[in-house]
């Protein structure tokens, strides 16, 4: 592997695993959706961004280019996502027993992940400021390098979140009635505080 594209694999793999361990909406999702169902739920939410972000990056691009004084768009998406995210708070802030719960609903923890995702800033202004940058210089240089930084940036964005999902799904075992909805409901404000801000 050449210079160029080792450093950019490791650009990469660093910025990802720093948006993968960065406490965020689509995070405490993870961990929410894996208590609350298992490691499994999770996991999928984990998995979310490689689904997701295509469009974001094709749209990011275009933002780029055409709108890069213009920050209605970000608003418009920051207001839908922070709404949503403050609905999902909400819910976890009303936690009935785990047992209750499982018994209530289906998870849909793909579709809550890509809603989450889709309406969250975050992955619009990476890809915007950072992302689409430095993909477009690398494709510049080498398209190889491109799609180095992209491997490294994914691999290691949805294996933290993975790891976070296999944590939390260890320790829901530890936590019962009380506890478990205790937790449920910090989940729910810290995703009520990502919704407000």
């Amino acid at each position: 592997m050449g210079q160029g594209l080792a450093a950019s694999l490791g650009i990469g793999a660093a910025l990802g695993l720093s948006a993968g361990l960065t406490p965020g909406p689509l995070l405490a999702l993870v961990v929410s959706q894996a208590l609350a169902h298992g490691v499994r739920e999770g996991l999928k939410v984990a998995f979310v961004p490689i689904l997701t972000d295509i469009p974001i990056v094709l749209a990011s691009l275009f933002v780029l280019s055409r709108f890069s004084e213009s920050r209605l768009i970000l608003g418009l998406i920051s207001a839908a996502g922070g709404t949503y995210l403050l609905r999902l708070g909400c819910r976890n802030l009303r936690t009935p027993p785990r047992a209750e719960r499982l018994l209530r609903a289906a998870p849909q923890s793909l579709r809550k992940g890509v809603i989450v995702n889709l309406l969250s800033p975050n992955p619009y202004l990476f890809w915007m400021t950072v992302g689409a940058p430095a993909m477009r210089s690398g494709w510049e240089r080498r398209p190889a390098a491109a799609l180095a930084f992209a491997g490294g940036f994914y691999v290691c964005l949805v294996g933290a979140q993975a790891a976070a999902a296999a944590a939390a799904g260890g320790v829901e075992r530890w936590f019962g009635g009380r506890a478990y909805r205790w937790l449920m409901r910090g989940l729910g404000a810290l995703l009520a505080i990502f919704g407000f801000v």
